[in-house]
């Protein structure tokens, strides 16, 4: 994150055209000020940026220590940051070369809500390049590397330190279909090793860990992401920084707003680690492959987002399970969620329409559950996409969804088990030196009962909830609907209100039919 914030820093600045292939003074005061719409006068009358021409080149240098002087002195205790410096070159097509060196020493200690907090850290040889597109507000190519970096954090309940060696980040852009930016970039690190002493005396707590992997990954893409539109948002910020100004020109913010959607069409990325190792006082925790996967749709009618975890060659410190269960422990597993039909963009577009700065507060109190009742009219779905937990014996497979979010959902489960006899065989042999083990074998058998048999072998559950409570297992009805609720109940004198009073609480969900979800248990 550091490596990348200089970076990061100039695809917001670096907006304003290449006016021509001179670089002089007057080129310099020309470009502090088309930057300052994005940054603010104030952040160059105090040095926080500086623009200078040297030789074909201008360069832009961002004093951090000047930003620093800024924050309240009860805060920050101690910053020392060198400043970072780019170049950068006008291009003749318009856009620009940029280069810079992030090599960086720097500590700093704040007051924070444990008390004082202080970080240091290190990037060697920090190195980065790029093509910077001013019309897409984007850089269609970019490389960045470093020689290894180092980070240490404390406060007075724990402390971090980071270790990495060698990194490279690669990054690229294309104009979108929707006018926005498409993008790809991937980002690996060497040797990473994350080391957090846990150590509160107020609750004894007294536990290191330290994470590590030889190779992290990362890979993002992204489709019409709205970065124009979100930098001349930035601009009406610094432009209406005060609230009387912002409240006077809240119809502009508006535009910009409706103007910025859907943010981005998709973003999708995975984090990954291999030989991923715990390291803990109670032995190490393991894993030969572990990632983890992320993707969202932006603001959109019928959105998606997911999550994934997956791990392979997963290991676990033995002394920490009964040894019957060894073999009924996962190796592999691949685990897929998320969600459907997410209706932001009616929700985002009402949200703008209503707000008014000038009211307190700028939404009406109702506002809100009104929006909520919206967004579940259209049916939002939780997802299971297909997830898998295996080992070499046995795989169990599910998937399904949920589309209502009452006490009794209505919802469907899949469930597919492959070595089903073993499982069975490993808890049989359990029994025999566990006595206790053997309370799940009659369990694990009077589920089979309910089970289908799939023409590969597999054992099969597929289990329906539904809204009015019944509960069905490959079309076996397990549990019937509730009762119908009789609404015109009288409620007079109150003299049968012990009566009415079971039923109600019956009704909300209180008692043994209250729809808390599909239960093998006829």
């Amino acid at each position: 994150m550091n490596r990348m914030l200089p970076i990061a820093f100039t695809a917001f600045l670096l907006s304003a055209p290449a006016f021509g292939q001179t670089v002089d003074s007057q080129g310099a005061k020309q470009l502090s000020d088309d930057l300052s719409r994005y940054v603010g006068k104030q952040a160059l009358d105090k040095g926080i940026l500086k623009v200078s021409a040297e030789g074909a080149a201008y360069k832009i240098v961002v004093d951090f220590k000047a930003l620093a002087s800024s924050f309240p002195d009860e805060k920050l205790v101690k910053f020392d940051f060198a400043p970072y410096a780019l170049l950068v070159k006008p291009r003749s097509d318009g856009s620009w070369d940029v280069s810079m060196d992030f090599s960086q020493s720097a500590s700093f200690e704040f007051n924070g809500p444990q008390g004082k907090q202080s970080t240091q850290f290190s990037i060697k040889d920090g190195k980065g390049n790029g093509v910077y597109d001013p019309k897409l507000a984007a850089f269609t190519s970019a490389t960045s590397s470093m020689a290894g970096m180092t980070m240490s954090s404390q406060d007075a309940k724990q402390k971090m330190d980071v270790t990495a060696g060698a990194g490279t980040v690669t990054l690229s852009a294309t104009k979108a279909s929707n006018g926005g930016v498409d993008f790809t970039t991937s980002q690996k690190i060497s040797n990473f090793v994350e080391a957090i002493k846990f150590d509160d005396a107020e609750s004894g707590l007294n536990f290191p860990v330290t994470v590590k992997s030889p190779e992290f990954s990362v890979e993002a893409s992204g489709k019409g992401v709205q970065t124009k539109p979100l930098l001349d948002l930035l601009a009406f910020a610094v432009a209406n920084e005060d609230e009387k100004t912002l409240k006077a020109n809240q119809a502009q913010l508006k535009s910009l707003l409706l103007a910025a959607l859907p943010v981005w069409e998709r973003i999708d990325g995975t984090y990954g680690f291999k030989d991923f190792a715990v390291d803990s006082p109670i032995g190490t925790f393991g894993a030969t492959q572990f990632g983890i996967a992320f993707g969202s749709d932006g603001v959109a009618q019928n959105g998606k987002v997911s999550y994934g975890i997956k791990a392979s060659g997963l290991t676990v410190p033995q002394q920490l399970l009964p040894s019957w269960s060894a073999a009924l422990l996962p190796t592999d597993i691949d685990l897929n969620f998320g969600g459907a039909n997410i209706d932001l963009d009616s929700m985002a577009k009402k949200a703008i329409e209503a707000f008014d700065l000038n009211q307190d507060p700028p939404l009406p109190a109702e506002f809100g559950d009104q929006l909520k009742a919206d967004f579940l009219a259209k049916t939002p779905k939780v997802v299971i996409g297909h997830s898998t937990v295996k080992n070499k014996d046995m795989e169990i497979a599910l998937e399904g969804e949920m589309t209502s979010f009452g006490q009794k959902p209505d919802a469907n489960l899949t469930v597919d088990v492959a070595g089903f006899d073993k499982i069975m065989e490993h808890l049989q042999e359990a029994a025999k030196a566990e006595p206790e083990v053997g309370q799940y074998v009659p369990v694990a058998l009077m589920a089979k009962g309910f089970a289908k048999t799939l023409p590969d072998g597999k054992l099969e559950w597929a289990i329906n909830t539904k809204a009015d409570g019944s509960v069905t297992v490959n079309g076996v009805m397990l549990k019937p609907a509730d009762p119908a609720v009789d609404d015109s109940v009288d409620d007079g004198d109150g003299s049968d209100d012990e009566s009415g009073g079971d039923n109600g609480g019956s009704d909300n969900g209180g008692g043994a039919n209250g729809g808390a979800g599909a239960k093998l248990n006829p």
